[in-house]
């Protein structure tokens, strides 16, 4: 009786194993570790720069929409970016429908992450960027760019699912949020000292900045924080953040004024209105930003002579300070729940 209750143990063990490796996320991001000591002077960037693949795409028109996506194959999708607070995942998911700028945008965030809050808006106007501002938003998260750039089939995935699936987007984060939340994880300590969890009810768990205007980007294993944790399991280190990002007023043109969702309405928010940019419209749409990124005409012009500054990393930072946009509201905050 004994060998069999074993083998029986033994056996279960492995089926939860091999569901776990089914699992099709791509390998979450990987940020530097937490103590990092940064030069004093100007760091110097490799050559040749980092080459991240470059998509092809057909002619505009010349091919059919992309395929419906189930919801298991929705919650996979956007498992890694769940846990993003809004505003970020709301800037992820709009940036990632414009997939075949990513390389490039990826490349500058690299080459110009020592920057942080207006200097890397006074670099993106010097060096007169052509990418779109859902695009250019995502400047101050070298990271999440790099994620989105070495993992392109990914990136194309996603931004082909908002264009066409939005509803069902939102629904697949918010199912991997409540899951998240029933197992847990959204309330370790860990992650809610830098992420406000509210729940609103179901379908509707918004993840906010504790400090309005400073982002931190989570670090975590989807297989992991999706799945009921096994007794005993001890949760501390099963997130991480990225350095800390001040977001502010110099950032409006891109859509940081207001990002986030409206949950219940299955709305993406920029700039504090819905972003309806489709599968249809795709070629032609322009957000209706209230300040608008204004290129000025000619190429790009690439700059390197920019000081640098202090990096604050993620779990050092200072967190005392209030980052809002002077009247004390959080990025991405939104009142449709009430």
């Amino acid at each position: 009786m004994r060998t069999k209750i074993v083998v029986s143990i033994g056996l279960g063990t492995m089926l939860s194993v091999a569901c776990l490796a089914q699992q099709q996320y791509p390998p979450p991001p990987q940020y530097p570790p937490q103590q990092q000591t940064y030069p004093a002077q100007q760091p110097q960037y490799p050559q040749p720069q980092q080459q991240y693949p470059q998509p092809q795409y057909p002619p505009q028109g010349q091919y059919a929409p992309p395929p419906t996506m189930a919801p298991q194959q929705l919650d996979q999708l956007v498992g890694p970016i769940a846990l993003y607070p809004d505003g970020l995942l709301a800037q992820v998911l709009t940036a990632s429908t414009f997939s075949n700028e990513i390389p490039e945008a990826a490349t500058w965030a690299n080459q110009h992450a020592y920057l942080q809050g207006d200097a890397v808006t006074q670099a993106i106007e010097r060096d007169n960027l052509p990418w779109d501002p859902s695009v250019l938003a995502l400047l101050p998260f070298p990271q999440v760019l790099s994620y989105m750039a070495q993992y392109m089939s990914w990136t194309q995935q996603l931004g082909n699912a908002v264009l066409e699936q939005r509803g069902d987007v939102m629904d697949a984060v918010q199912r991997m949020r409540q899951q998240a939340y029933d197992y847990g994880y959204l309330h370790n300590p860990q992650f809610t000292q830098y992420e406000h969890v509210q729940v609103y009810g179901p379908g509707n768990i918004e993840i906010l900045p504790v400090y309005a205007g400073y982002y931190y980007v989570p670090y975590y294993n989807p297989a992991i924080v999706y799945a009921r944790p096994r007794p005993g399991f001890v949760m501390s280190g099963v997130f991480r953040f990225g350095p800390r990002v001040a977001i502010g007023a110099s950032f409006g043109p891109f859509g940081w004024g207001g990002a986030g969702f409206a949950w219940r309405q299955h709305n993406i928010l920029i700039d504090r209105r819905p972003w309806v940019r489709t599968w249809t419209n795709r070629g032609n749409y322009v957000h209706p930003y209230a300040v608008p990124y204004r290129r000025a005409t000619g190429p790009g012009i690439e700059h390197h002579e920019h000081a640098p500054v202090r990096v604050d990393r993620g779990n050092q930072g200072n967190r005392g300070n209030r980052g809002d946009h002077g009247d004390g509201r959080r990025d991405g905050h939104r009142d449709d729940h009430r």
